[in-house]
This record gives C-alpha cells, sequence and structure tokens, in this order.
C-alpha cells in the first residue's frame, strides 16, 4: 500500500495484518481521489473508520490542509500513527481513538470532506452517515464506500445522494448539500 499521488508520491504505508482490515484498494482509492479531485485543495478532511489511514494521507499528499482519523481500534491508530510519521504530516493531521459515535457526540470541528468505510452490513454506515452529515460545511462532501448489496439513504440531513459509483461489488456514493444540487 502507498500513496499514489501528490506531494508524499510513492511513500509506503503500514496497514494491519488480518481480515479485521480491508484496505481500500489502489484503483478505487484513486478513483475516489479523481471524485474529489476539485474538492481537496486547502480543505479539512475526516477519516472516519481510518484503518491504515491511507484514505486521509492520500488527501493530505493532494493538498488537504488538515485530516482528522478516527478508529475505534487501538491497533488501527497505531498503524496511522506510524503512517504519519512516515509521511511528515504531524502538524497537519490528527488520530482520535474512539467508535464514530463518541467521536462525533464531542466534536466541535466542521469538515470539508468525509470519507466513511465502516465494517460492511453491519448498519453502522447509516447511522455514521446521518451523524457526519451534521458535522459537516454546506459546501462539503460525504463519500461512503460499500457493498453494492448494502442499500444507504438518499438523505443524510442536508446531504443528498447525488451519484453511485461502481467498481465491481463496491460502490462509492458521494453526497452533497441539497443546496448545490
Amino acid at each position: 500500500m502507498r500513496i499514489i499521488t501528490g506531494s508524499r508520491r510513492g511513500k509506503k504505508l503500514k496497514t494491519l495484518e488480518g481480515n479485521a482490515v480491508r484496505p481500500t484498494p489502489d484503483h478505487i482509492k484513486e478513483s475516489l481521489f479523481n471524485i474529489l479531485q476539485f474538492d481537496i485543495e486547502g480543505r479539512t478532511f475526516l477519516d472516519l473508520f481510518a484503518g491504515s489511514g491511507q484514505i486521509g494521507l492520500e488527501a493530505l499528499s493532494r493538498g488537504a490542509d488538515h485530516a482528522v482519523f478516527v478508529d475505534s481500534a487501538r491497533a488501527s491508530c497505531a498503524v496511522v500513527q506510524d503512517n504519519i510519521r512516515t509521511t511528515d504530516f504531524a502538524a497537519q493531521a490528527k488520530v482520535v481513538q474512539a467508535d464514530y459515535a463518541s467521536f462525533l457526540l464531542r466534536n466541535t470541528e466542521v469538515f470539508d470532506i468525509a470519507f466513511l468505510d465502516p465494517p460492511y452490513r453491519t448498519g453502522t454506515l447509516e447511522k455514521a452517515l446521518l451523524a457526519v452529515a451534521e458535522h459537516m460545511r454546506q459546501g462539503g462532501v460525504i463519500i461512503c464506500e460499500h457493498p453494492t448489496d448494502e442499500a444507504i439513504p438518499d438523505r443524510a440531513g442536508a446531504f443528498v445522494r447525488v451519484k453511485d459509483y461502481r467498481y465491481g461489488k463496491i460502490l462509492l456514493t458521494a453526497y452533497r448539500h441539497e443546496s448545490l444540487v
């Protein structure tokens, strides 16, 4: 696993071994950033269910101003910290070990971009999506990674589903503020 492009292009990243972690494949990561290409520069990025932190680190490499990485697993947060050190983004990154609900309950920060990739088929995605929408700027975008057979809502607060991007059995679903669609 590596940073695909930007200021840290080619930097190798660590990930946890085993079935508990499901890193986003490079071709889906590249597609994700093609969707976001004009939205990243100078923005604040939320990598919820961060795993290794590869998505938030890719955003920083491509010009995001700040990224917050949230994961409930201590081991995942340790890997994210290692990857932040490897990519030299410590000044622009914050790692929070917490489940998504606890984090969002006490969070006061507002985000421009949020990426949600929770464990599949647990019902977590819909709950997290609804909670994240309350912490987004009006011009922001929320992207959810999920299997094609996992239904998610057409609306999350003031954010509406604008497009699904299919990659085999995986969908990236984009939400934007209703005033922008």
